[in-house]
């Protein structure tokens, strides 16, 4: 069985100990029925991994002694912020886990004028929270060990006076323009994709004024939750650590 890997919010360091949290002991003592003695893997974003030993494990609770710490660094080069219209049901979820597991940095979902998900207060603070454990849980399997931030949703305007990125490029099926066309050695973007319904004439227009570059991925049209995982390939391959 491979080592199972293990984020928590704790400070780590060799020769302590942890209790880990509920969630996490009740998958290593139920779903894999491990016991004390056997190794896993911590980490808690702030850089490298450590190994560790469970001390306790059964009955849904689990503790663990570090026993080693690793720096291995499995980051892209490439800084890469991914602003996405939200989406129903569990498209969401499939974007931000297949995002993270291809190295997005940072993703910020958006309120845009074909937006159908309605969310607010409480009820979006709750889905906020669910997909930063989406990104959590997708990095413990992908071996990340930096958590990508999942930012507040904010309006789509918003966003695009708030983008720092280098080089911001809004996905947009009617547009020539191609990657290849564009500068090389790229470290920071901006990747702004629509929801369902797509983006607007106006907020491609918008995002255009704020120095926005249209592009196309090719001469199909994808589906929301296709286009930005395609983009991020591509983005990787010529930039980041794929290929």
């Amino acid at each position: 069985m491979r080592i199972p890997r293990i984020y928590t919010v704790q400070s780590l360091e060799i020769g302590g100990s942890i209790v880990l949290d509920d969630g996490a002991a009740r998958h290593l003592t139920s779903a894999l029925r491990m016991t004390a003695g056997q190794q896993i893997m911590l980490f808690n974003g702030l850089g490298g991994e450590y190994s560790a030993e469970l001390t306790l494990a059964k009955k849904g609770k689990a503790s663990a002694v570090v026993t080693g710490f690793s720096a291995i660094d499995r980051e892209s080069p490439l800084q890469l912020h991914l602003a996405i219209g939200i989406s129903r049901g569990e498209r969401m979820d499939w974007i931000i886990q297949k995002a993270t597991e291809l190295g997005v940095n940072q993703i910020t979902p958006l309120f845009s004028e074909r937006c159908e998900v309605k969310l607010s207060g409480e009820r979006l603070e709750k889905r906020l929270s669910h997909w930063q454990q989406v990104a959590i849980s997708a990095c413990e399997q992908s071996q990340r060990n930096r958590v990508p931030n999942i930012n507040p949703a904010v309006s789509l305007q918003e966003w695009l006076s708030l983008c720092d990125a280098k080089l911001k490029l809004v996905l947009h099926h009617r547009t020539d323009q191609r990657l290849g066309t564009m500068a090389n050695g790229q470290d920071s973007i901006g990747l702004l994709v629509g929801p369902e319904g797509g983006l607007s004439q106006a907020e491609i227009d918008r995002a255009l004024d704020n120095n926005f570059q249209a592009l196309a991925l090719g001469p199909r049209v994808l589906r929301t939750e296709t286009a930005p995982l395609a983009a991020i390939s591509i983005l990787q391959s010529l930039w980041g650590d794929m290929g």
